[in-house]
Parts: structure tokens; sequence; C-alpha cells
């Protein structure tokens, strides 16, 4: 690979401005090596400042609304059959002292400006992730979508308004407030003023600060109030850090840290409350037990060690409705849509790993996939051949450029085809590929039968690595009997944004058949990327500059450097125009983050005022319909009814008092928001002080979304190659494949 480019000369040179400033790194309290931007607040939206009233009021539902209140009902579905199993803030007035300190707190994490501090040691967490919608996952499901869509009414805002002006409070915080705790906020904030804790961004300190001025002498440390709310406010982190629950001594130990008198008593406290759940797992054995004599057998079993979690009610209801579901799934029979001699001619006209893939879904409900970018070829054969016989596949990506590209390739895998196709769609039917929100909410696929379950008999989930377990949990359960479901990713790349790791656990759990393609990604970009996933940074041969190597001396010549490649040095040398030239960055914030670089492709490539919310007709943007969800896409235009977008074809309309909450530029984007996409140019920007965020998947997934061309502008010399070597994705603290174990039969 070529370290002094012809790409990069004579180009003109640019001094960024309008973002570049300095900043704060956004490195510590990074779980999986990372700035928490990087994983925490990637594909999230800054937040609204203003925004009070609903985002539907000004004219008619937009599609995110649609989707959002489809989800909403999917959920109330899901918890009616659990149940039957077993019995934006508004800106304005100028604040001071705290309470300048705690409306700044909330917008530095919400906008992705600062992250949320360390709450963890060991494990370190997870980097955090912001979000404008406080008690919600940070995947677009079911809660989010109650919050989102209801929003609070004006009296109660204005009630809840004087609360937080009694306690010293910035009354901004009003909306969001009555939004986190429902009706009846003001009434249960002057109760128990350590609610304010649902808002993102408090911090137990500042909410200390509030109680003290609301309750005088009767606040101490060692209200039990306080204590519970701590609780449930470190479980949350805690997800935000991806895991599911937290060992009861990690959390013991937090909230000791945290001034908490007794520990015991505030997780007790949060239980009794239904805050928060609580589980014991036993642990594996390690080595071999002794020799147990007569009589002991029942005592030794009783004494097996165990580990004793706690974790929040919602994120504990999911991963065992997930558990519920990939049984039900293991254990059935797949619905006999074909005769096995069918199966094994489409099996046998295929070659290598495909044969194994279609022969496996022949017998299995569950079948997991593994590989690269060349392996999608088999999932689409898979649904091709399906298709041929008689089955109503589909496939689901986590957005709309990777809907856009496996459509493509499924149509050459059907064109390819020889054997005609007992497939019911109708000749102009859309291709069968749709996006995970989509198919959840019902604005894509097949639709819904009779019974609630997605109206399909084969289901192929690709990018599977970024299903967290609410997301996972609800794929599962609208599944109908009899159906198959397929499972297929790359397991090298970034995991969820969301809690859990549900690919990871199930490639452990071994609970169904894994088929590995064999189909290496091709080029000197494939070599490149397949030796980072081993641990290997190799040096590859690049006679088409397919990989460029830009050394820096310092953020000024970075962000230089990279409007330098995007404008000139890539369309000149490369041939790939600059539309089609993604930037990739460890994090949002500092003198090299999203928001620097963002300010900077502006300037250049699409100069203007910015008159709507910093937006210009023709802005490369990235859109955060509800958190967790990136969708790439360009300005339109502006009027009264918000701002207009295109996203992958699709015209979106944003309210404007949600723009701010839920657009930002999208020239620079961080790994997780490229997650699942993939663009004929990439630039991956790597500053000095992102060295402690770099991690093995941080760099597999971002060298990956290279199809064409890889420049690297390189500032943190020997730490790339140690990350790549040694520093593996950090561990996640889950439940599933303890509670998948006693349900999978044999």
């Amino acid at each position: 690979m070529s370290t002094e480019p012809e790409t990069t000369e004579d180009a003109e040179p640019g001094t960024p401005t309008g973002g570049a400033e300095t900043e704060a790194t956004e490195e510590d309290a990074a779980a999986s090596g990372e700035v928490p931007e990087a994983e925490a607040t990637e594909g999230e939206a800054p937040a609204a400042e203003g925004a009070e009233g609903d985002p539907a009021a000004s004219g008619e539902v937009s599609a995110a609304e649609a989707e959002l209140r489809a989800q909403r009902a999917e959920r109330e579905r899901i918890e009616q059959r659990k149940a039957e199993k077993k019995t934006p803030i508004e800106a304005g007035t100028a604040l001071s002292g705290k309470a300048a300190d705690l409306l700044a707190a909330v917008r530095a994490v919400e906008s992705g400006e600062k992250p949320v501090a360390t709450v963890f040691e060991d494990p370190e967490p997870a980097p955090r992730r912001s979000a404008p919608e406080p008690v919600r996952g940070p995947q677009p499901v079911a809660a989010e979508a109650v919050a989102a869509s209801t929003a609070p009414t004006p009296s109660a805002v204005q009630a809840v308004r004087q609360v937080l002006g009694a306690g010293g409070a910035p009354e901004a915080l009003a909306p969001q407030v009555a939004a986190a705790l429902g009706e009846g906020a003001d009434e249960l904030l002057r109760a128990d003023p350590w609610q304010l804790l649902r808002v993102a961004g408090v911090r137990p300190e500042q909410a200390d600060g509030f109680a003290r001025a609301l309750l005088g002498a009767e606040c101490g440390p060692d209200d039990e109030r306080r204590g519970r709310a701590v609780t449930v406010w470190l479980l949350e982190q805690a997800a935000l850090a991806g895991h599911t629950a937290l060992e009861m001594p990690a959390l013991l130990a937090a909230l000791a840290q945290r001034g908490v008198p007794d520990p015991d008593s505030a997780v007790q406290d949060a239980i009794a409350e239904g805050d928060a759940l609580v589980s014991q797992d036993a642990l594996e054995d390690t080595g071999a037990a002794p020799a147990r004599t007569e009589g002991e057998g029942t005592e030794e079993d009783e004494e097996r060690p165990v580990r004793v979690l706690v974790g929040l009610e919602r994120y504990a209801l999911a991963e065992e409705s997930l558990a519920d579901g990939l049984a039900r799934l293991v254990n059935s029979v797949p619905k006999q849509d074909g005769s096995a001699e069918d199966w094994e001619r489409v099996a046998a006209a295929a070659q290598g790993s495909t044969g194994e893939l279609l022969r496996a879904v022949a017998a299995h409900g569950l079948v997991l996939h593994t590989g690269g970018e060349a392996s999608l070829t088999e999932p689409a054969a898979l649904l091709t051949a399906a298709h041929t016989l008689g089955l109503r596949g589909w496939a689901a990506t986590h957005g709309p450029i990777g809907r856009t590209r496996f459509a493509a390739l499924l149509h050459r895998s059907e064109t390819r085809s020889s054997t005609p196709s007992t497939d019911t769609r109708s000749p102009g039917a859309h291709s069968p590929v749709a996006t995970v929100a989509g198919l959840l909410s019902g604005a894509e696929g097949p639709g819904r039968d009779a019974d609630g379950a997605l109206d399909l008999d084969l289901l192929v989930v690709l990018d599977a690595p970024q299903l967290d377990v609410e997301t996972a949990a609800l794929l599962t359960e609208s599944l109908p009997d009899g159906a198959r479901l397929v499972l297929a990713g790359d397991p090298g790349v970034l995991w969820s944004v969301g809690p859990g790791r549900v690919f990871a656990d199930l490639l452990a759990a071994r609970i169904c058949p894994e088929v590995a393609s064999r189909q290496p990604d091709p080029g000197p970009l494939g070599e490149l990327v397949s030796g980072i996933g081993i641990g290997e940074l190799n040096q590859v041969e690049a006679p088409g500059k397919e990989v460029v190597i830009v050394p820096v001396r310092d953020a000024g010549e970075a962000v230089h450097r990279t409007v330098q490649l995007v404008v000139d040095s890539v369309p000149r040398a490369i041939g790939v125009p600059a539309e089609e030239t993604q930037v990739i960055t460890p994090g949002h914030g500092g003198a090299v983050g999203t928001r620097a670089l963002n300010a900077a492709l502006k300037e250049r490539l699409n100069p203007g005022p910015g008159r709507f919310g910093g937006f210009d007709p023709g802005d490369r943007i990235v859109y955060s319909p509800v958190p967790g969800r990136a969708l790439p896409g360009r300005v339109v235009k502006a009027d009264a009814e918000g701002l207009h977008v295109s996203c992958e074809g699709e015209d979106v309309v944003v309210p404007k008092e949600w723009v701010e909450q839920s657009v930002r530029h999208g020239w620079a984007l961080t790994a997780h928001q490229a997650v699942g996409s993939r663009w004929p140019a990439v630039v991956v920007v790597l500053p000095g002080d992102a060295a402690q965020a770099l991690s093995r998947p941080w760099v597999y997934t971002a060298f990956g979304r290279a199809d064409r061309h890889l420049s690297v502008v390189h500032g943190v010399e020997q730490a790339l190659a140690r990350a790549v070597a040694e520093v593996p994705a950090k561990p996640r603290t889950t439940r599933l494949p303890v509670l998948l174990a006693p349900q999978i039969s044999g």
C-alpha cells in the first residue's frame, strides 16, 4: 500500500473552519476501546432545544411517526401474549449557576459533545450513547416509540416547569421531564426529586442539588428515594454500555462510589418497586469436580456457585422473550413447503458453502450464516431458491443503503437462475427486501396475517451483529409457527448500539447449524480487511491505489488532508466523485470529530448560510427518526412544514421542532453509523488523540466500508497495529446463553 500517494498531491490547500475548534477528547469510558461517541452516540441525533410540541402537529403524520405508532402497537401485542403465558428542550431564558450547569450537561450529553462518564471499571463499560428521549433503549423499538409519539400536554409541561423553577433546575427541561415521568410528573417530581435522573444527561450530583433545593433539611444521602433512583440510573448507564444486566458486586460497588450508604437496601428497594429484576445464573464448572460420597449430591447441588445479576425490567423481559422465540424456532419442525428431494436438487445445483446453507435451511428453523461482503451472494441464492420452491421469502437489512445493495444482488441472482419460480408475487412487485424497522412497523415487507405474525415462510436478517435484544425479540415474536429464520452477518464488525450481543451469543451457544462462507472478499481491500479480522495489519500490494495511507502530524493537518482527499484527490486519481466518498472517524466531538469534519467539508462542497437549522439544500445529512437509527440522505428544501430530506429515494419531512434533534450533517460519520452500508470510496480518519479509541472491531468495521478505494489519514503511529493485534471487543454481560440452554431439546 502506498504511503505517499499521488492522490494527495497538487490539491488546493484549505484551512478547515467552523467546527474544528478545540474540544475535549471523548475517549474515556470506552468499553470497546473506542471514544464514547463512537459507540455511545453513533447513529444518534443531537438534542432539540425548544421542541415542545408534537412533531406531527404542523401537518400530516410523518412516515417516522407512523413507524413509531406501528411499533407501539406491536409491543402491546407482544406484552399481551406474554401476559397470557404467565399469570426536545425549549430554548429561551438565560441561566446561571447550577441551573446553567445542569442544562449544559443535559444538552452536552444529548448532542454528543460530551460522553457519559465512566460508571463501571470491571469490566470497563462499552461507550455510552446519549439519546434525546429518557428511559429508552439505544435501538428504535417499542418503548422509544411510545415516548416519541406521545407528547406531553402544555398544561403538564407548565406544571413541571414550576417545580423545576422551585428547585433551581432549568425550566427548559420541562418538556423532557414531563415526557419521561408521564401523567402527574409535577407531583411525582415534588414527592421524589431524584426522578430527575430519568432525563438523559442529568447526573446524580445534579439531581442531589435539585433535591436539596426542594426538600431542604429532609434531604440526605441516606434517603431511600435517592438510593433507588441512583440504582436505576446505574442500570440505565450499563444498558447504554451494551449490558443487559449487571453482576450484583459490580452494581453494589458502583452505588458505593456514588455515595449510597446502604447499597444492598437500595438494590432491594429498586427490585421491590419493579424498576429492576434480579436473577441467579449457575456458573459453569471450570474443572473436575471432586468425587461425591453417598448422600452428598443434594448438598453439592445446593452449593453450586451462582452469579446474581440485576437488570432493568424492559431488557430482562426482552431477553427472556428472545430466548423463548429462538427456542421455539430451534425445537420446531419447519413448514413442509417442499419435498426433501426438491431442496436437495437446488442445493446440489449450488456450489460450496451455498449448498451447505440450503441444506441447513431445509431442515432447521434457525440457521446462522457468517462471512464478509462477498458472502452476501449466498443469502441471495438462498432466497432465489426459496422462491423457486414457492416459499414466501424476505430479507431484512439495518439500513436503506444495505437494502438497495442487497436488492440489486438478489435481482442478479434471480436473473441467473434458470429454474422456473413459483413465487406468488406479481411481476411488478417490489423486491422482497426491507429494513428491519420497516418490517416491524409494517411500512415495508409482506405485512401480517390474521394472527399478527409476519406473512412469510423464510426471513433472512442481514447485518445480524447489529441486532440488540429488543429488536431481536420483536423479530422472533413476529415469526409464524413453522417459519425459518436465517441470521447472517460478519462476526468481526462492531456489535449493536443497543444492549446485548445476540449474534455473538448464538454463535457461542452452538444451538443451531452455523454455515461459514468460503467466499473471501476479493482484491487488496479484501486481503487487508481479512487480515484485520484475525488480528493482523498486513501491508498489501495495491497497484490500482485501492489502499492509500496519508500520514499526518496533528489535528489541523488531518482535517486539511481529509478535505483534500474528498474534494480533489480521490475524484481526480480514483474517479470516485465526492458525493460517493464517505468519511469515517472515531467520534462526533474533538478537533477531528464528525462535527469538525462536516463543517470543513460543507464549506468546500456546499457552502451556504444554513438558514434552516444550519442546513441548506444539497447538504449531505444523516437522519435519525428514533435513537439508534442512522439514515444517510440529502436535504431537498425547507419550508413551513419542515426540512425536506431524501433518504435513498424516500422523501421525508422533518418538522422544524425536531430538526436539531434528529438531523446531522453526513459527509463524515462514525463507524457505528456506517455499519451495514458501503461506498465506492471511504476515507478513514485516525487523529492522534484517537489512539485509545481504536479496537480490532472498530478498524475492521471502518476499513470494510470501502468497495473500490480506502484512504487512511493516519496520525496514530503504532497504535493502529496494536489495536488490531491486541484490542478485541470488550465483553458485555448478557443472559441469553443461560436462558437458552434449558429450552433446547437434545
